[in-house]
């Protein structure tokens, strides 16, 4: 019987451009979790933290919707509290990091992402140009959440900008 192994997506790659890296990010398990009317506090207290606000993240919680988030790491039973599916294998993760991180991003999604606009613990979704994404801004960058059937394309768009930027700043 043939052996099934799971893969990530990118094969774990990891660029550096000038001072600035973008790297695949594993999040372990990734859990759709959508509210049953009323049940907020319950599955806050289940999951022991706040269910996120809009455009916020709360520890391993990232908001994706009116009444929803994403749980990345394994989610305990919320059965009766709220709709949840496993969105592990559907998603990729890319993290941004280093001192074009925002500049990179910002000629690709249609946002103001500078630190005083979009500071840490906020998530947007948005557009990378045209694949749909969930941003997060993190303490040291960004978290890039897009479709696994888009990474290489999400992975080829932040190159190229993270690559203009650099030839840019050797004029």
């Amino acid at each position: 019987m043939p052996e099934l192994l799971a893969k990530s997506a990118l094969g774990g790659r990891t660029l550096t451009v000038g001072k600035t890296t973008l790297a695949e990010a594993s999040l372990g398990p990734l859990t759709s979790i959508a509210l049953f009317p009323g049940q907020g506090a319950a599955v806050s207290a289940a999951l022991g933290h706040p269910f996120p606000a809009p455009n916020t993240t709360s520890g391993p919680l990232i908001w994706t919707g009116r009444d929803q988030a994403f749980l990345m790491g394994q989610a305990p039973d919320l059965t009766g509290l709220a709709a949840t599916t496993d969105q592990t294998g559907a998603w990729s993760a890319l993290r941004l990091t280093g001192p074009d991180a925002e500049a990179a991003l910002m000629r690709l999604v249609p946002l103001d992402l500078r630190l005083a606009s979009f500071p840490p613990s906020t998530s947007a979704r948005s557009g990378l140009n045209h694949m749909g994404l969930i941003l997060v801004r993190e303490a040291e960058g960004f978290l890039v959440l897009t479709f696994r059937s888009m990474a290489e394309t999400a992975w080829h768009e932040l190159e190229t900008a993270l690559q203009a930027l650099a030839a840019r700043a050797h004029l």
